[in-house]
């Protein structure tokens, strides 16, 4: 039994080696960002809680290898934002990590990606090979593990956006869908880390963990549509490269919002370079064979709650988008007709300042939400906060200005289903 230190262990990457080492035997601990996300992923395991991105030099790194035989570093980001930088996390993070390795004689298994190279045309795939290089010239034992694109019971990133495309009704919209792609399953890279672990696979073994044969885009949506259960598409659209370039532009703006989303210019520049690699250098290592994409995908039947979640990310953009336009026009409104708005409270009684005051202060609450809803890391709040401040208005209009429960436009009854709206937009919002 090795004693494992898996940084980035409740990603989806890092959850499936977790959950894999711990029933190999070993003893696990985590290291993540979020304490919440990590007690929702694992909550009996060990956790220390920091954010890589700040370790950056080797002594940051020392007393999270103490009684640790080895490291597996499963943490990364797709593209800088609010919340992420590449270069900290990929690179400088990474070599800070390698160098404590190497001095406290500890063991790194660095999960990498398919595509990484010194002169790539992303800045995700360059920041990664300059991690990997400094892991390579460390001193430290290691290996350098690149999977394709990555197929697991749990969906986040290109997965998950896959997966929303095949629950969307009647037609499959689809872009670059010829691209090859070479894939493998959580269970693989689980695998294969710890045959890495048992040394099965010599030191400084760096290869890609993909399957055989490569598949186009387009036949993995279309076996992920079949996998989840759902009528196959009457029609395939395929996205025109203006309405791509247009995607991913307005995906890079919303990531400065925080919103992680799989659309960005990175991940579909990393698309059009093809995720493709040598799975010989793996079997020359000693490595079994990478299960196919058809032996993936039998090996972890679909559930209703699979089906459920991909139907859910379809509708989510809808949905916060529909809140926010809602709420932030329900407060311009009661700004730009502020006497007109404020009538109704006159007729119960209202000093015309008190009635003018309620109403903006009211209406600049609103705003306030739309916009904290927008900003992704106070998303879930601002959804609350909607819930909440519904209430309030139901409350109030029922104490206040009872008579518009009869009114024929329903202005009461209207708040209703705006509530129950931001009710599911709640459990959409969870980040993991």
């Amino acid at each position: 039994m090795s004693r494992i230190l898996v940084v980035g262990a409740y990603g989806m990457i890092g959850a499936a080696i977790t959950r894999h080492l711990i029933e190999a035997g070993h003893h696990v601990t985590g290291l993540g960002r979020s304490i919440l996300t990590a007690r929702q992923a694992f909550p009996g395991l060990d956790w220390y809680i920091h954010d890589m991105a700040h370790m950056t030099v080797p002594s940051d790194w020392l007393p999270y290898l103490r009684d640790i035989d080895v490291v597996v570093n499963a943490a990364g980001a797709l593209q800088d934002g609010p919340s992420d930088d590449l270069t900290a996390v990929h690179a400088t993070s990474v070599a800070a990590l390698a160098e404590a390795c190497a001095t406290h004689n500890t063991a790194l298994v660095q999960i990498s990606s398919i595509g990484v190279r010194p002169d790539a045309t992303t800045h995700f795939f360059r920041s990664k090979a300059a991690g990997d290089a400094a892991v390579r010239t460390s001193g430290a034992k290691h290996w350098v593990l690149r999977p394709g694109l990555v197929l697991a019971s749990t969906a986040y990133g290109a997965t998950g956006l896959l997966r929303m495309l095949g629950a969307v009704p009647l037609v499959q919209p689809l872009a670059m869908g010829g691209i090859p792609i070479q894939t493998i399953g959580t269970r693989d890279i689980g695998r294969a880390v710890e045959a890495c672990i048992r040394g099965d696979i010599p030191s400084g073994t760096e290869a890609d963990l993909v399957e055989d044969s490569p598949h186009s885009l387009g036949e993995i949506t279309a076996s992920l549509r079949s996998w989840l259960g759902f009528a196959p598409a009457n029609r395939t659209i395929n996205a025109p490269k203006w309405l791509l370039k247009l995607t991913s532009f307005g995906a890079d703006l919303l990531g400065r919002l925080g919103w992680r989303s799989p659309l960005r210019s990175n991940a579909l520049t990393a698309l059009s370079d093809e995720v493709v690699g040598d799975p010989e250098p793996w079997r020359a290592a000693g490595g079994f064979p990478i299960a196919s994409l058809g032996e993936t995908l039998a090996r972890m039947p679909a559930r209703s709650e699979d089906r459920l979640a991909a139907r859910a990310r379809l509708v989510m953009p809808f949905v916060v988008g529909t809140l926010a336009l809602f709420w932030v026009l329900s407060g311009l409104i009661g700004l730009a007709q502020l006497d007109f708005a404020a009538g109704t409270l006159l007729e119960a009684g209202w000093p015309l300042w008190a009635a003018q005051l309620s109403v903006a202060a009211w209406a600049l609450v609103d705003i306030g939400l739309a916009a904290a809803l927008l900003w992704r890391p106070t998303a879930q709040k601002a959804a609350l906060g909607m819930v909440l401040v519904s209430l309030v208005y139901l409350g109030l209009g029922t104490v206040i200005t009872p008579w518009l429960w009869a009114d024929p436009l329903g202005p009461l009854l209207k708040i209703l289903p705006g509530m129950m709206l931001a009710v599911v937009a709640l459990p959409l919002l969870e980040s993991r």
